[in-house]
């Protein structure tokens, strides 16, 4: 049996399978208090991994980090979320404390390996997986293994650079397409900081043509009543503002709400175009909280812009999908991880 951990900035959870199919025989979700930093983290792993390795004969250990991480050494390079984690030697603790070998992988990769092993990219030669959520990521598995092992990163499509003027690192389509940028974008327009409406470059595109009816019955809408509606959904206070109610507003008929998603939806596409062009994988799963949005207001404008941007010959090769395993994909991942890791001594320290 092999435990699968992951540890992100805001839960930690944790959970026992064999490797082979996505089932788990136990499973824990923990709250983390970021106050506490790297040092409370792993006082909870300690004691919940614990317990899990007395209760299964747990041979390996698989950890999807939710940050930069070196995997030849096992190390956290830091987190964006929680302090004390920088230079971080979280295998060697591992093994030193919980008496198990164990490897460290990226949260998304970990993502990435789970889908297409056992979620949505299942039987598929070739799975490239997007997390659209506070960040982007991705991960490409080709075969049932992942790419980039050893690497100091890879599949990094949130931190591609939109266009020959986006030569600043903070410049990407993270930046622009995250949940935080389609919050960020929808806040500028409520406060008039961008003109309005807001849309991409074809009126037509699938979230438009969606939204038709509801675009006919708001025609008269004044730019104000789109700013006041944000407002009130945020509770009046714009710092409230989330991709979700973003979309709850579009949904609605918002034009501000439907400009702001259509040009994230466009980011994105050109970012998975590229990807394609250079990758053609037969599919691109994509999950996170951001996906959830659904098919027409994330899936349908998202393949459009794909489309596109994707290099012709390659047009109609690949499939777009919601991702299938859930909120517990990266501990499914990291389980994953653990049981290929053939060349790791198996069993206790």
């Amino acid at each position: 049996m092999f435990l699968g951990i992951e540890i992100g900035g805001t839960k930690l959870q944790l959970g026992v399978g064999d490797g082979r199919r996505p089932e788990l025989a136990a499973w824990q979700r923990l709250d983390i208090d970021a106050r506490r930093g790297a040092e409370g983290i792993l006082a909870q792993i300690q004691r919940a991994a614990g317990g899990l390795i007395q209760r299964f004969p747990v041979t390996r250990i698989g950890i999807g980090f939710g940050g930069p991480v070196d995997t030849a050494s096992g190390r956290v390079l830091l987190s964006h979320q929680v302090d004390g984690w920088q230079d971080f030697e979280l295998a060697a603790w591992c093994h030193r404390t919980l008496g198990v070998h164990a490897m460290l992988g990226n949260d998304c990769d970990s993502a990435a390996l789970a889908e297409a092993r056992f979620g949505a990219g299942a039987g598929k030669q070739t799975v490239f997986y997007v997390t659209v959520g506070t960040g982007i990521g991705g991960g490409f598995v080709k075969q049932g293994i992942l790419h980039g092992a050893g690497r100091p990163a890879a599949a990094e499509i949130g931190h591609l650079r939109p266009g020959l003027d986006a030569d600043r690192p903070a410049v990407t389509v993270e930046s622009l397409a995250s949940g935080p940028g389609i919050a960020a974008a929808a806040k500028a327009c409520a406060r008039g900081a961008v003109g309005w409406p807001l849309r991409a470059e074809s009126p037509s595109g699938p979230l438009g043509s969606g939204t038709r009816d509801s675009r006919s019955a708001t025609a008269e809408r004044t730019e104000q009543a789109d700013r006041r509606e944000l407002v009130e959904l945020a509770g009046g206070d714009l710092e409230n503002l989330t991709a979700k109610l973003v979309g709850q507003a579009a949904a609605g008929g918002n034009r501000l709400a439907i400009g702001v998603l259509e040009r994230a939806c466009q980011v994105l596409g050109w970012a998975i175009a590229q990807m394609i062009t250079l990758l053609a994988p037969e599919i691109v799963v994509v999950g996170g909280g951001v996906s959830l949005l659904g098919e027409e207001m994330f899936f349908a404008p998202l393949r459009q812009a794909v489309q596109r941007y994707v290099f012709p010959p390659l047009v109609g090769a690949y499939e777009i999908v919601p991702a299938a395993l859930g909120e517990w994909v990266v501990v499914h991942g990291a389980i994953g991880l653990a049981a290929e890791q053939r060349g790791v001594p198996e069993g206790p320290a």
